[in-house]
């Protein structure tokens, strides 16, 4: 039994590794399409984000008062205030994204209005109007930061007691765990990135190696062989969960390498850290490992019922956004449950275990048996599909 099923993946294998254009578009390309878009993302955002830093903008600011004189004046070297009146016309020549100007009206005799004002009386505050376009995104910026400054001002003339005062760099009031934080991060982004990346690597595989020998009537040929039918579903389901396994490592490894300008571009470059144990990465390979290997065995029963691979894709998509589906609940989900009951859910119990595990809230015991689970519908599959096999209806119809 072992050397037909040796004979089998080496089989598989060498008719992609014989075909470079086929080992370049599936194992080796989508890491290279993953890491230029994401590292061309991450760059633009970053190119736009300085831009916005360097383009000189003018603020023209009315009644502009004693008190906020020397806050407007540290807006940046390439930000021009200017004191003055402006009307409807300057404010409709915001409407043009290109006009780089921030308008800021302040009410005549401002600190005079904000001191004698008294909210228990029921009037209405002073009203501080600031005008610009929000398409252009540098004056977008510049918005926030007067927003920031006139918050900060109205703080500071009404402060009755503050929130969370660090009186020295000591205290700390957010109590959770830096790899904690790091974590939850991680949780709502990877599980769904791998268990996509080694579905689509499965799919284009297991699809022209069933359905697509069906087909071109190469199937045949592989019936008629003194190897028996579970041999033969055997070997198939391993050699494409091998080859599948290549292409997810690619696309997860130009994730890894892009993903630091994804990050930096957001302003997250220290938030992210990796900090897992040599227990944690063998869980993570075993998860990946028998998720892959049964997805392969779904697909490859549809690849085996459908007529061709047309027909394959077709019935390949539903299993594709169940997954999804799965995968954006729980990216939604805080805590991370801890029952037996969903680590025996095909799919659903790779996602609890990766998000636990990226949380650094895995028990030993969810993966053993989430692992253990995959492993025997797995070995269901095969059976289901030798007998499929054997199914000469099933086999030969096209």
């Amino acid at each position: 039994m072992k050397s037909n099923v040796l004979t089998i993946i080496k089989k598989e294998f060498s008719r992609v590794f014989n075909d470079r254009q086929l080992t370049f578009t599936t194992i080796i390309m989508p890491g290279l399409i993953i890491y230029f878009v994401y590292s061309l993302m991450g760059d633009a955002a970053n190119k736009m984000a300085q831009s916005d830093r360097e383009e000189n903008i003018s603020m023209q600011v009315e009644n502009l008062p004693q008190s906020m004189a020397q806050a407007f004046n540290f807006f940046g070297n390439n930000v021009t205030v200017a004191e003055g009146s402006f009307g409807e016309a300057e404010i409709a020549e915001l409407k043009d994204k290109t006009v780089n100007r921030v308008l800021v009206r302040f009410p005549v005799q401002f600190d005079s209005i904000v001191n004698a004002y008294d909210p228990m009386q029921g009037q209405l505050a002073p009203n501080v109007e600031v005008y610009y376009n929000s398409t252009n995104t540098a004056t977008q910026r510049i918005y926030s930061m007067v927003c920031g400054v006139l918050d900060n001002y109205e703080k500071s003339i009404s402060n009755r007691f503050d929130i969370n005062r660090a009186d020295s760099e000591e205290m700390r009031f957010n109590q959770a765990d830096d790899e904690k934080v790091s974590g939850m991060i991680l949780s709502k982004i990877l599980p769904l990135l791998i268990l996509m990346m080694v579905f689509s690597g499965v799919m284009s595989i297991a699809q022209t190696s069933i359905a697509g020998e069906k087909e071109r009537g190469t199937i045949a040929t592989l019936l008629i062989t003194p190897m028996r039918r579970e041999e033969l579903a055997l070997g198939k389901i391993l050699s494409i969960s091998g080859i599948g396994l290549l292409s997810a490592l690619s696309s997860f490894i130009g994730i890894l390498l892009s993903l630091p300008k994804l990050i930096s571009a957001n302003g997250g470059g220290d938030l992210v850290s990796f900090n897992y144990g040599t227990s944690d990465l063998v869980v993570l390979l075993l998860v990946i490992l028998t998720s892959a290997l049964i997805m392969t065995a779904v697909i490859s029963l549809l690849s085996t019922i459908a007529k061709d691979v047309r027909n394959a894709g077709t019935l390949c998509l539903p299993v594709m956004f169940g997954i999804m589906f799965i995968c954006l609940i729980s990216m939604f989900q805080n805590n991370v449950s801890d029952s037996l009951v969903y680590d025996i859910i095909p799919f659903y119990n790779s996602i609890t275990v990766l998000t636990a595990l990226f949380q650094h809230e895995m028990h030993m015991i969810n993966a053993v048996v989430a692992i253990g689970a995959n492993i025997f519908y797995t070995v269901f599959a095969v059976w289901v599909l030798t007998k499929l096999f054997n199914n000469e209806k099933v086999m030969f119809s096209r």
